[in-house]
């Protein structure tokens, strides 16, 4: 009889843990288990029931005590009429819940701790540990293994580093036709011909889009800069993006690009990705797509991004928050040739032997995870 795994998580709207967790019911489904996933639901429940996986609407994004009780009685109904193996807890809020659910079903307990997580009031540090509760915990990183260890104490043994990584099959440069490639070229209104510098990640003020805005005046006045991913929270940090870029003259060589359903074509015209989160990154996904796509990495020297951007040899990094730094890497190293998807190359050979080393075959978190993480 096949293993039934439950995943659990906020929503399914986009990000990093989002398309994780698509991923590992694909590779579940693929040795034989049974997908399930519970989540507030959103625009990626279409995509993962296509997978053949099923997904269960809760409001597992609510935080409030009331809210996750309920949630645990609803968790703990659906293992067991399900014959849950496996709850895979993937965010805070949910894996209270979850760890309930899984006492009363008697179901094994599995997190993916997925970032560093503030601490900034009283309480915070309790709340957050529960990431380090799982029999096993996966850490995406060995930088994040570290802080849980260092930040809960958890014992080593429990500690599965699993490193995210990318789908050889999308992310290669020879998968992508110079179609793909123009449509968004249009779309984004980027002329053929002028070279472009981008920043994969969502809208938000850590990752670092002022800090390449403010590298601008040191970057060539052709070079055009595409910040492409969706809005956080209610947008205003976009607004504030985009009234800095109209008040710097900017808007002819600025594009604030939205959300990209086709990153590996959105790779490819780009001529230089640029990494350049001023918090450390849990790991940067984005960084090893952008190397399995060959193109060259420009990275904060901090977090995750310092074990897959190796210095001169799968990119450069400079130090974090640094605009002046920024642009002159760019300019003095990168020097992207026009036209984005025949441009400039990852220093090195290795750039996408790399990236792919960091991955798997599907994510990095790779399909065995959930089903074997408790018996390793």
């Amino acid at each position: 009889m096949s293993a039934t795994i439950l995943q659990v998580l906020p929503a399914l709207v986009s990000g990093g843990v989002e398309r994780g967790t698509l991923e590992i019911a694909e590779a579940l489904l693929a040795a034989g288990c049974r997908a399930l996933v519970a989540s507030a639901g959103g625009p990626l429940v279409g995509p993962l029931e296509r997978l053949g996986a099923r997904h269960v609407t809760l409001p597992l994004g609510t935080k409030s005590p009331a809210g996750i009780w309920r949630n645990a009685a609803a968790l703990t109904a659906l293992a067991r009429a399900e014959g849950v193996a496996i709850i895979h807890a993937r965010s805070r809020a949910p894996a209270w819940s979850a760890l309930l659910a899984a006492r009363r079903a008697g179901a094994h307990f599995v997190t993916t701790y997925h970032g560093t997580y503030n601490e900034g009031f009283p309480g915070k540090r309790l709340y957050n540990s529960i990431m380090a509760r799982g029999e096993r915990v996966i850490a995406i990183s060995e930088f994040i293994a570290a802080h849980i260890q260092a930040r809960h104490g958890t014992d080593p043994a429990r500690i599965r580093v699993i490193p995210r990584g990318v789908d050889p099959a999308r992310f290669d440069p020879a998968a992508v036709t110079p179609a793909r490639v123009a449509a968004l070229r249009q779309a984004w209104n980027v002329p053929e011909g002028r070279p472009a510098v981008m920043l994969p990640g969502r809208l938000t003020r850590w990752k670092g889009q002022a800090v390449l805005l403010d590298a601008m005046p040191l970057l060539p006045p052709e070079v055009m800069v595409l910040l492409v991913g969706a809005g956080a929270g209610n947008g205003g940090f976009r607004d504030e993006l985009a009234s800095r870029v109209a008040n710097a003259g900017l808007g002819e060589r600025v594009r604030l690009c939205g959300h990209a359903e086709d990153m590996p074509a959105a790779l490819l015209l780009a001529d230089v990705v640029v990494h350049a989160s001023t918090d450390p990154e849990a790991f940067g996904r984005t960084v090893i797509e952008a190397q399995a796509m060959a193109r060259p990495v420009i990275a904060a020297d901090l977090g995750a991004p310092r074990e897959t951007v190796l210095e001169g040899e799968t990119g450069w990094r400079v130090p974090p928050g640094r605009p002046r730094r920024t642009g002159q890497r760019h300019h003095r190293r990168a020097r992207p040739a026009a036209g984005g998807a025949g441009g400039a190359r990852c220093p090195g050979a290795g750039a996408g032997a790399g990236a792919l080393h960091h991955g798997g075959d599907a994510g990095g978190d790779p399909g065995g995870v959930s089903g074997t993480a408790v018996r390793r």
